[in-house]
């Protein structure tokens, strides 16, 4: 099937780009989806606990609020619903074809076209464009005898909800993200939980809540009510860039908040302070919201683990020190390949060239959408367009709008081709590494913002209305149009 536009992924991405398009009266694309249901990560990610750390009147399409969030900050089940929602109204579902897992994309130059081998079968398209997110690919760390494990073992991001953990001695490796949610709630029906801990995370009081049935009602019957309060939380949250990026010394503020919210969870006890008590400037690595991690490390049936995983053995997990724990079932929190993302080692362009090799190991794309070598390909959430404080969907809606615009510039044109020009991508990632100097991500820490080399390909070091206001107008002249 010969294609307009090929979109890769159905999370906000996806169903955004497939939306837009569709208002455009563009017709002739689709949406691959290697999952069984749209939502990308939301519809993956299904552990106990799951939710967003971002307001739910935020972390939503602006064209789309959702005036029923049942709360501040929704669940997995309530996004995923959303997301299902809105394909529906918007009459995009018929483009979306699921359990196509897309296996290699090359370009064509002859024919001046992608040309995209799935497991559904051959697809050509004019246009490719990358939705599938840097957090896609679980990353379990390679322990020794990790095959030889009997009792089941799983990842945050493919939760077999078939097993019961109740009354299981359970190992949880990893203290990130995923992990402050689950832990409390698995912590709950184990006989025993060991938390593995590498290095201690910065927790904050969180801030979540029921939304009330008469703010829902305001909602409903006044929109522009949603709308300022969405205002008002992306201002709240834009603050926040003072200390990632232009001051992080002031930083030590949100110190002074964790430090007692840590020791009242921890009911004073000294030891387990000074083990979970960070060594780092508090957003150097993600920040995580929870009033449930430090009351759930206390309880009497959970150990916090601070040695790292040795060996893993048939029915036990072996620490560095030589302890060997008797455990039944692994948990992992272990996060994702981030800057090694599958889709580097699957898209081909000119020469046939992938993505991974001319990357060689630090992802780097103009505005996070577009590499010279491959034309007609865009990202979103490409390189450097991560956050560190607010909602991915508004860096995706800015740069969905600079897509579209660039097809706009095709359409007038008459280009068969639109490619950056190597100067122009390299002049702005020149930028980005001067703005990310000096940092709080920076500072001294290591964590998964960084890649193998040091440098931080992830994140975006500016207020976020720049990079809306950068990716507002396609600019012909970073770019070849033939």
């Amino acid at each position: 099937m010969d294609l307009s536009v090929a979109i890769v992924g159905s999370g906000f991405s996806g169903i955004g780009l497939a939306i837009n398009l569709r208002k455009a009266g563009v017709e002739d694309f689709a949406v691959l989806e290697r999952g069984g249901g749209v939502g990308g990560t939301w519809h993956s990610n299904t552990y106990p606990g799951c939710a967003c750390d971002v307001p739910s009147n935020l972390y939503s399409f602006s064209f789309a609020p959702n005036p029923d969030w049942t709360r501040t900050y929704s669940r997995q089940p309530e996004i995923r619903a959303y997301l299902e929602r809105v394909v529906d109204t918007f009459g995009v579902r018929s483009r979306i074809r699921l359990n196509t897992d897309v296996l290699e994309a090359s370009w064509n130059d002859e024919a001046q076209r992608w040309r995209i081998d799935t497991s559904a079968g051959r697809f050509t398209a004019k246009v490719l464009v990358s939705g599938t997110g840097p957090l896609v690919e679980p990353r379990i760390p390679d322990f020794p005898g990790l095959e030889s494990f009997a009792g089941p073992a799983m990842h945050s991001a493919r939760w077999d909800h078939s097993v019961d953990l109740r009354g299981l001695r359970i190992a949880s490796i990893g203290t990130g993200a995923s992990a402050i949610q689950y832990v409390p709630m698995v912590a709950r029906d184990a006989e025993h939980l060991h938390v593995f801990q590498r290095t201690p995370p910065w927790i904050m009081p969180h801030s979540a809540r029921p939304v009330k049935p008469i703010e829902q009602r305001v909602y409903r019957r006044f929109p522009a009510v949603q709308r300022a309060v969405r205002g008002g939380i992306y201002a709240a949250r834009e603050l926040m860039v003072l200390g990632f990026v232009k001051q992080p010394r002031g930083m030590k503020l949100l110190e002074k908040v964790a430090a007692p919210h840590r020791e009242r969870g921890l009911g004073g006890d000294a030891d387990l302070i000074a083990r979970t008590t960070p060594d780092y400037t508090l957003g150097c690595k993600r920040i995580l919201p929870s009033n449930d991690w430090y009351p759930t490390l206390a309880r009497k049936n959970v150990e916090l683990v601070t040695e790292g995983v040795g060996e893993i053995r048939r029915r036990s997990v072996v620490t560095t020190g030589g302890l060997e724990l008797e455990v039944d079932a692994l948990l992992f929190g272990t996060g994702f390949h981030v800057t090694d993302m599958p889709v580097g080692r699957l898209v081909r362009g000119r020469g046939g060239r992938t993505l991974a090799d001319v990357w060689d190991g630090s992802p780097h794309a103009h505005l996070g959408a577009t590499v010279p070598g491959f034309p007609n390909l865009f990202m979103l959430l490409g390189p450097n367009t991560g956050l560190g404080h607010s909602s991915m969907v508004y860096m995706i809606e800015s740069q969905i709008a600079y897509v579209m615009d660039a097809l706009r510039a095709m359409r007038e044109t008459g280009a068969a081709i639109v490619e950056v020009k190597p100067e122009a991508e390299r002049a702005y990632n020149e930028e980005v590494r001067r703005r990310m100097q000096g940092t709080v991500w920076e500072t001294g820490c290591t964590s998964w913002y960084q890649d193998a080399k040091g440098n931080i390909p992830t994140l975006w070091p500016d207020w976020t209305w720049r990079f809306r206001r950068r990716t507002a107008h396609f600019d012909p002249s970073e770019y070849v149009l033939a």
